[in-house]
């Protein structure tokens, strides 16, 4: 399957705020499975790279977010995990 050039990323898709953690994922997916291909130029390289940047810190703030509310929400209840109990 063909990738979309990189320009097609800079206009086509939705400005980072109107996005979802799961469309936010799914877009940094491709882009980093279009990186992997090598088929792009420098510059189109590039510019998925900045923007699978902006993804990928997207998606860390929508986490944090995420974790902030279910400490509010957990409050004292919530414990910490540890994988040797």
């Amino acid at each position: 399957m063909t990738k979309p050039p990189a320009a097609e990323w800079r206009t086509d898709q939705l400005p980072l705020d109107q996005l979802t953690f799961e469309q936010a994922f799914a877009q940094l997916d491709e882009i980093v499975a279009a990186l992997e291909t090598g088929e792009h130029t420098l510059n189109e390289a590039i510019t998925l790279f900045e923007r699978g940047q902006s993804l990928s810190q997207h998606c860390a703030s929508l986490l944090d977010q995420a974790e902030l509310k279910v400490q509010q929400i957990l409050g004292d209840q919530l414990k910490e995990f540890n994988l040797n109990e």
